[in-house]
């Protein structure tokens, strides 16, 4: 899901209503609809508070308030305006049709009358007082409004943004000033922001509703994405009646070494969990057993390995011989870091014909060196690794992440997944994804190696043509295709990401934080992708949770 200026957003909805016929109503009862049910999801009370604007977003917040009257006896609306002559066309529209008397504060000595005081008790407020990216100067009763908001004790959900927060701006919110509302929950509304990512503008869940408007159709100037269950449900779509003919194919995994049985057959189990139809490991000899143990579903391979238990150089042809009939390969999860596995690993990456995951441990000299025919290429590593190869490129801040990534994908020619919080993702399309959900509380051994076999499930659906590999000289028809072909491959990758990052959200849930290992996570896969599948469903994709 791109992430969108201020602009943009304000453009993609002026298209919208102008398709509709003109009226802006339709999409404020959606949006109201969509605060309704992100309210109900998220948040638990038996009174709520609307306090509105205005503006556009004032309308949004009485449609809100008409949804939330069905489901909550209690209700009251504050209107920061003297009467209704006050509103813009369409809130004036919205206000005809709410069955609940407003209260009306033209002043901000109004805020002490006791039916004002009585209604910011309430469980739960919501935040419609400004327009996303209005230049208008704050009057006196929004400010002492956002103040009484920030003070009460209910929940606090802001429409679209927190009053006060500009929505282009990339600080941190600590590092703002002015009068800021304090959310523990967001909803974005048509599509998010770079406050929304950048902004950490809330612990609690941000969810982006588009309320029917097609943000895809206006320009992404920022060429940043982040990760939701919209990417899940493209990539990971639900079977039809001839999904054996659409199955994601047989992914190898090439790793393992003594004592680390238990990487290589995570990352195998959670590349079968993640709906690849058979899943075969590439291991040492004495490491075969020790894997069908973990899973009698995977194939084992074993390969000839060193005394001290580690795969031998002769071992790369056989490798290369499985190649055939595959669907996409992992290289390297649980093999030794030593000179001689290095080698191997550089030799299978040149000749790799198949989309293909490796980590930083196969790369040699320059970071395009000795890539072969692989029509994806996938590198996995931690900001450390990063470094190394990219020295002086970015630092630890979170643009300097992202510059970092996209400086190594743009070098190495490939789509790189930087692990971490947050996770980035830089393609060769030149789109840069955002992972804003990743837990690191439980970053176990084979939390990572987990991501990796999802991600080899998720290239392994690839149905595009890869990038052309000729050393020739590209036509601008060819590098737009090639262009085009390669973001289709990357989204599968981003969404790997986000359904790593949700299973540990719901394995979380299920247990505890410092409870939770890797193999959890395989357990709570089917319940992330049940997840994205509702997502889809209510279209309200989440940022965060």
């Amino acid at each position: 899901m791109r992430v969108l200026s201020c602009d943009a957003v304000h453009q993609a909805e002026r298209e919208a209503i102008s398709r509709s016929g003109g009226s802006a109503l339709v999409l404020m009862q959606r949006a109201g609809y969509a605060v309704m049910q992100f309210c109900l999801a998220n948040f638990n009370f038996n009174s709520a508070c609307v306090v509105c604007g205005t503006g556009t977003n004032g309308g949004r917040g009485l449609a809100a308030a008409q949804c939330l009257k069905a489901v909550t006896a209690d209700l009251s609306v504050i209107i920061l305006a003297k009467d209704a002559s006050e509103l813009c066309p369409d809130a004036a529209t919205m206000l005809s049709n709410l069955a609940v008397k407003p209260i009306w504060l033209a002043d901000d000595s109004q805020f002490a009358d006791a039916p004002v005081q009585e209604a910011l008790q309430a469980d739960l407020l919501l935040d419609a007082i400004i327009d996303s990216g209005s230049e208008e100067s704050w009057r006196a009763v929004a400010q002492r409004a956002v103040q009484e908001i920030n003070n009460a004790l209910g929940i606090v959900v802001a429409i679209d943004l927190p009053s006060g927060v500009d929505p282009d701006d990339t600080r941190p919110l600590h590092e703002r000033d002015g009068d800021l509302v304090m959310a523990h929950g967001i909803i974005a509304l048509i599509g998010p922001r770079p406050a929304h990512v950048f902004g950490e503008l809330t612990s609690g869940p941000i969810v982006v509703c588009e309320i029917g408007v097609q943000p895809t159709l206006v320009s992404n100037q920022t060429r940043l994405q982040v990760v939701t269950g919209q990417e899940v449900g493209i990539v990971f779509s639900r079977p039809s009646t001839d999904a054996h003919l659409s199955a994601p194919g047989h992914v190898l995994v090439f790793g393992g070494s003594k004592g680390r049985a238990g990487a290589v057959s995570l990352t195998a189990m959670a590349a079968l969990r993640a709906g690849a139809r058979s899943v075969t490991v590439a291991c040492p000899e004495s490491v075969a057993a020790a894997v069908t143990t973990f899973a009698p579903e995977l194939i084992v391979e074993g390969l000839p390995e060193t005394s001290e238990g580690r795969v031998a150089l002769e071992a790369a042809g056989a490798v290369e011989a499985l190649f055939e009939g595959k669907a996409a390969v992992i290289l390297g999860p649980g093999l030794a870091g030593n000179p001689a596995t290095k080698k191997i690993m550089r030799q299978l990456v040149s000749r790799c014909p198949l989309p293909l995951l490796f980590e930083a441990d196969a790369m040699s000299g320059e970071l395009s060196h000795g890539f072969g025919p692989a029509p994806i290429r996938v590198l996995a590593l931690n900001s450390e690794e990063a470094i190394r190869l990219m020295p002086g490129s970015g630092d630890e801040t979170f643009t300097g992440r992202i510059e970092l990534a996209r400086s190594i994908a743009k070098a190495a020619a490939a789509c790189v997944v930087l692990k971490g919080q947050p996770t980035i993702v830089a393609g060769i399309s030149g789109e840069t994804w955002i992972n804003l959900g990743v837990n690191l509380a439980v970053d176990k051994a084979g939390y990572w190696e987990v991501l990796s076999g999802i991600i080899g499930a998720a290239i392994a659906r690839r149905t595009t043509p890869g990038p052309s590999t000729s050393s020739g000289p590209l036509s601008r028809m060819q590098q737009d295709s090639a262009q085009v072909s390669a973001f289709l491959e990357e989204i599968g990758v981003v969404a790997a990401a986000y359904l790593h990052s949700l299973a540990v959200d719901r394995a979380c849930s299920r247990l505890h934080k410092h409870s939770v290992v890797a193999s959890d996570l395989l357990a709570a896969l089917p319940e992330a992708f049940k997840e994205c599948e509702v997502q889809m469903d209510q279209g309200m994709y989440y940022l965060q949770k």
